[in-house]
């Protein structure tokens, strides 16, 4: 992978991962505490559950990074599935370690490294590979945060993108030259 690639890959990672975070922020500010903690179905996950769940595979994947199994062996993965007994405060303050850790693990990373290996439960992956399956695993629970943020919400939730309704307007904004915001605008995206 050239120098500038690497660079873009990785810039591009974060804007990713930033936006992810953003999106699920932006849809759990939008929801009281009863409905943070609420399962829509014995088999459903909270959004505090996910929440958690993602912050503790956040600390466990990022924490020695380049060095360590992304698998720590102190991860009680089980637990991240009850929120029973925690209030939203500690919920929400692993969310923002976790993703200190990646934040903090990412901004180091230089072309060199992305080739190089990882281990995740003791299998080899890139770097690049590594970044990738937790983007998409990410991007998932994000989703199901939205989605049940949005369905407790109800008619009063506040779209986190184009407005329903309204993409040939956007369009059209866009084909006159208008300036519109870029996705991560639109998102609340810091510039890099």
């Amino acid at each position: 992978m050239t120098d500038s690639l690497a660079e873009h890959y990785l810039e591009n990672a974060v804007a990713e991962f930033r936006g992810l975070k953003r999106l699920a922020d932006k849809a759990v500010a939008q929801v009281n505490d009863e409905e943070f903690f609420r399962a829509i179905d014995p088999e459903s996950n909270s959004i505090a559950v996910i929440m958690k769940h993602m912050a503790g595979n956040m600390r466990s994947r990022w924490t020695d990074f380049l060095t360590t199994d992304g698998e720590k062996p102190d991860r009680h993965r089980d637990s991240e599935f009850v929120a029973e007994g925690e209030d939203r405060r500690a919920i929400e303050e692993k969310w923002e370690a976790g993703w200190r850790s990646l934040f903090g693990a990412l901004a180091p990373l230089r072309a060199d490294d992305l080739m190089g290996n990882v281990l995740i439960r003791r299998e080899p992956h890139t770097v690049v590979e590594a970044v990738n399956r937790q983007l998409t695993h990410y991007g998932e629970h994000v989703g199901q945060i939205i989605f049940l943020a949005k369905h407790l919400k109800s008619s009063a939730w506040k779209t986190l993108s184009i407005p329903r309704g309204q993409s040939a307007a956007f369009n059209q904004k866009q084909d006159e030259g208008q300036p519109s915001q870029s996705y991560h605008e639109r998102i609340g995206d810091e510039p890099l």
